[in-house]
């Protein structure tokens, strides 16, 4: 009897915390109240929201996708099904079509995973004459998207301007330790075939894994090798000329088998001129789930990465959904396992909802939660500002986004925006990431999060999509824009 007392006590608080917080925002949405703002804690001091945005819902989906119970909604577990379940019932809630499968919500993704059964090895050079450092030993594996690889030695510095990498080159980066992490991102969007740099662990377990990939797809983002040398093998390799061949490769084992989950839906448009022209509005609802102890805390929760991209989508979508027809198809994808290389992003380009050639625009949310230092509070940043037309546009009717100003960190590159850009759909990612010290930890928890900026943030959204999503604009890239 007490054990039951206890589950319907549990189950009650868990309905009070999560659930009447979602139906009271529907409820006053729908009531459309005179009032200009839903109340919240610290917004009396505040300029009122749009009527149409739900402060509770908002903070009821941030409490529970950055929940403990959800331990971190690590890539490709149980705990990131739970959570695009939770979505996909939102979704269905909103009266939004299902885009997943079979008639469903959710697309299920199948993932293969490949590692070496010996450690791997670089060859450096041709020939007989050729040197063999081994993983373990010589480097160490840090990153792979080929489970092979070959090219031309080239010799950066790491204030070198990644326009200089020549393409297919195996780039080793020497400078500042800071600014080689930095550099390493821009050198392989520029299209370095890999990235090596001196730092290599004084201890190095287990064998490398290349990394995982949706069955059936091909490598659209280009390559991602990265490789750290020991001090006596960067030293060497700094001795040899440019163009010197590198050539990485071992003996792998054979293909397992995994899965990862994106929850998809979308409003159908009614303008029969429009309606093949879709919106994309995405986020990713994974983060790194369970891990090292951080102060005792092994959860890494990942609130403003990125529940609050996750929330903004999914209140965009019960906004949008709750007014008129739009013209434009609108598709609101969350997908899985970015963290893991953008696996079901990667996914969705392969198998979307519509004809890749009719969604014409993508606007991804990451890392919304926190204001970003170096702007006014109320702004927001796009990455890739400069390659398109689509963020100045919006900003023309409303939006308060401004341009990226730290093009060094290559963010454009850094999200699921960047794979679908490479299809050729015009594709941002919206942020206000200002390079805090909880990114990728586990102290990027709910306490942490200023509602107050991350539902105004939502809100500056919505009347701008509202005017895109019936409007004939073409958004383009500008010359050399595309990636």
């Amino acid at each position: 009897m007490m054990t039951k007392m206890r589950q319907n006590e549990e189950t009650l608080r868990w309905v009070r915390r999560y659930v009447a917080p979602v139906l009271v925002g529907w409820m006053l949405a729908a009531a459309s109240l005179s009032a200009q703002v839903y109340p919240t804690p610290t917004e009396a001091k505040k300029v009122p929201l749009p009527t149409s945005v739900c402060a509770p819902c908002i903070e009821a989906h941030m409490e529970f996708l950055a929940s403990d119970a959800l331990r971190g909604r690590g890539s490709g577990t149980a705990d990131e099904l739970v959570a695009a379940t939770y979505i996909a019932a939102q979704l269905h809630a909103y009266g939004l079509t299902p885009a997943g499968d079979k008639g469903t919500y959710i697309q299920k993704v199948t993932i293969v995973k490949r590692g070496f059964s010996a450690p791997p090895e670089l060859r450096v050079g041709d020939g007989n004459k050729a040197s063999v450092w081994l993983h373990g030993k010589d480097m160490q594996v840090r990153m792979l998207s080929d489970a092979a690889f070959a090219g031309p030695l080239q010799k950066l510095d790491a204030a070198a301007e990644p326009a200089l990498v020549h393409p297919g080159a195996v780039v080793f980066v020497t400078g500042d330790n800071t600014k080689v992490r930095h550099a390493r991102f821009g050198f392989v969007a520029k299209g370095a075939f890999a990235v090596l740099y001196e730092g290599m662990d004084d201890k190095v377990e287990g064998l490398p894994q290349v990394m995982p990939r949706p069955e059936g797809t091909a490598l659209e983002k280009g390559h991602f090798n990265l490789i750290r040398l020991g001090a006596a093998t960067a030293t060497a390799l700094q001795a040899l000329p440019d163009g010197t061949l590198l050539t990485f490769g071992g003996t792998l084992k054979p293909e397992e088998h995994s899965s990862t989950w994106n929850a998809v839906g979308m409003i159908p448009g009614g303008d029969p001129a429009l309606n093949l022209d879709a919106i994309l509005l995405s986020a990713h609802l994974d983060h790194l789930g369970v891990g090292e102890p951080v102060k005792g805390d092994a959860i890494y929760n990942g609130a403003d990465d990125d529940a609050s991209g996750t929330t903004a989508v999914l209140e965009l979508a019960r906004v949008l959904g709750a007014g008129p027809r739009p013209k434009r198809t609108i598709i609101f994808a969350l997908f899985g396992s970015e963290e893991s290389g953008g696996l079901g992003s990667d996914y969705f380009a392969s198998h979307p909802p519509l004809p890749l050639q009719n969604i014409a625009m993508n606007l991804n949310f990451e890392m919304i939660g926190r204001p970003d230092p170096k702007y006014k509070p109320d702004e927001l940043w796009l990455t890739g500002w400069e390659r398109s037309n689509l963020g100045p546009t919006l900003a023309v009717h409303g939006a308060k986004l401004v341009a990226d100003a730290r093009p060094e960190q290559e963010f454009f590159a850094r999200s699921d925006n960047y794979g679908l850009a490479k299809k050729g759909i015009v594709a941002h990612t919206v942020s206000s990431f200002g390079l805090h010290a909880d990114y990728h930890q586990p102290s990027d928890d709910l306490a942490k999060i200023d509602f107050d900026h991350m539902t105004r943030a939502i809100a500056s959204m919505v009347e701008p999509l509202q005017w895109l999503a019936n409007a004939d604009f073409a958004p383009a890239w500008n010359p050399g824009g595309k990636p």
